[in-house]
């Protein structure tokens, strides 16, 4: 190597003793830089998530987002710790996968439309995004992915639950199977106040009206071919072509299945950590577990970017 070279050159003079403890510091060096670009992958549960160290975001390049990519399809949310990343390189990052959302109904950061700062407050027992859910389910175009950034976190509290959507349906029941083949079911989007109402430091953008949109109860997914769930108990209202009772029945059914602990993994949070999820794969939830003498009395505070996706099919 050239500076392996310099370094002898330099050294020569100085007798051969302080020549091999320089190459072996230069030996050292460079050992340490191969290793820390290898990346290292830890798996959050059996079912689905990983953790993966030794990975800058700060690098928004298409190849290093084409790793991050890969990644996600293969464990459908990945988590990244230590990672102080400012919100334009948030953005950038989030723009590699396609077009980015703006959210009906929550008003977003000033001078950054497309970023949601998420604020559960010190005295907050509740947080935005509680409960199973696929984010706005209800759209013509649900969304693809979501890249969360944390700025604030409680001590203890607020951890992430995601549900994997392909393994409940590659076990869900037969006979639950050959009903709803071929069936489109009922997403509504509740209205501003189900975004508001309860979250005292997350304001509206004006818009109040509330609507719906119909997509498949099992889609495809567009990269991958994999079979999906595509329903969730927040936004999911009734299956087409089917009795009030009867749908009601099976999305119970579903509902419940959907639920099931081997189908998850859970995120505990630390400041300047991002998940990013594969919104089509799965379901998540922000648990609310801020309790008197523990959780309670700290804030919490979160950026997410949503990207726009496809229609379901």
């Amino acid at each position: 190597f050239q500076a392996e070279d310099g370094i002898r050159d330099v050294e020569r003079s100085r007798g051969l003793g302080d020549v091999y403890k320089r190459q072996k510091i230069f030996r050292d060096k460079l050992t340490y830089n191969i290793y820390s670009y290898i990346m290292e992958i830890n798996l959050l549960s059996g079912a689905l998530g990983a953790e993966i160290k030794r990975i800058s975001l700060k690098d928004t390049s298409k190849e290093n987002w084409e790793k991050i990519n890969s990644l996600m399809l293969e464990h459908k949310v990945v988590f990244f710790r230590d990672q102080d990343i400012s919100s334009d390189e948030q953005m950038e990052l989030a723009k590699h996968f396609g077009p980015l959302e703006k959210h009906v109904y929550v008003k977003a950061r000033k001078n950054y439309p497309e970023i949601l700062r998420i604020i559960k407050a010190p005295d907050e027992k509740h947080q935005w995004g509680e409960g199973w859910h696929t984010d706005v389910s209800y759209n013509p175009k649900p969304t693809k992915v979501i890249i969360l950034r944390s700025h604030k976190i409680p001590p203890v509290g607020g951890d992430t639950m995601f549900s994997n959507m392909e393994l409940a349906y590659e076990t869900l029941d037969n006979d639950i199977k050959n009903k709803i083949k071929g069936k489109k079911a009922v997403h509504s989007s509740l209205g501003a106040a189900a975004f508001t109402e309860n979250y005292k430091e997350m304001q509206g953008n004006g818009n109040l009206e509330e609507y719906s949109n119909i997509h498949p109860i099992v889609r495809v997914h567009p990269e991958t071919g994999n079979k999906i769930l595509f329903v969730n108990s927040m936004y999911t209202k009734k299956i087409l072509d089917l009795s009030e009772r009867e749908s009601d029945e099976i999305l119970k059914k579903i509902f419940k299945h959907q639920e099931r602990l081997d189908f998850t993994c859970r995120i505990k949070w630390t400041e300047n950590a991002v998940a990013i999820w594969d919104n089509r794969s799965l379901l998540h939830q922000g648990l609310s577990d801020f309790f008197p003498g523990r959780g309670l009395g700290y804030e919490r505070v979160m950026d997410r970017i949503a990207i726009e996706g496809d229609e379901p099919k």
